[in-house]
């Protein structure tokens, strides 16, 4: 029980972080995050991630870049986008927008400023680190799923470290501007990014926290 509650207790301390402050991470304890998000099952053992971190110079360099790229160019990730949210899922998506914009003080059907917002992906919420994720593209779907494994772990374990996160599918709508900003083989499909580093507790993005649904919601039990 004393392990259940501590991963009950990492997971209810993790939230998805839209500013950081300007800190470094020192590097053995990023480290220590990927070794220990290493351990998460994969399909026959292929472990089909790779990540790519950047320090606080590079990651300053991708920021600008990346910032322009997405002002620019439409988007064109590797995997397609989700053909919708219906129903509930849509609810959901929903529900957390708006909780960020209150938070932040943007007023329903304010497009601009939503779209502002939603730019600061690109600016990586101020994060000190990026790390972007990859699988091989030869392992499909089965690949990009084990690899959500490890973005998870990542997050978790980065928590537990109190280094906050926020897993970023934005980031791989540039998935063209990324490929040639770090040299990513044409045989990887860029999967998502996380930004990360030691959160702002300040700031009004980091005030709310999405709600989750009820186990009734998403299990069904068979006696």
């Amino acid at each position: 029980m004393t392990h259940f509650n501590a991963l009950d207790a990492v997971l209810s301390a993790r939230f998805s972080c839209r500013a950081f402050r300007p800190a470094p991470v020192p590097r053995a304890d990023v480290e220590r995050i990927i070794a220990t998000a290493q351990k998460v099952p994969s399909w026959c053992n292929a472990q089909p991630w790779q990540v790519i971190v950047t320090a606080e110079a590079e990651t300053e360099r991708f920021r600008d870049a990346l910032y322009a790229a997405a002002s620019t160019t439409a988007p064109a990730p590797d995997m397609p986008w989700p053909e919708g949210y219906p129903g509930v899922y849509g609810d959901r998506r929903r529900a957390c927008g708006f909780q960020l914009y209150d938070a932040v003080g943007i007023e329903k059907g304010d497009r601009a400023a939503s779209a502002q917002q939603m730019m600061e992906n690109y600016r990586l919420f101020g994060a000190p680190h990026v790390a972007i994720i990859t699988s091989p593209k030869v392992l499909g779907p089965y690949g990009a799923m084990d690899t959500g494994g490890f973005v998870t772990a990542f997050c978790l374990a980065a928590q537990a470290l109190e280094v906050a996160t926020i897993p970023q599918a934005a980031i791989a709508a540039q998935a063209p501007f990324v490929r040639d900003f770090f040299d990513i083989a044409e045989d990887r499909q860029i999967l998502c990014a996380i930004s990360f580093g030691y959160a702002d507790p300040d700031h009004p993005a980091n005030t709310f926290r999405a709600d989750r649904a009820e186990v009734a919601d998403v299990m069904e039990w068979k006696e």
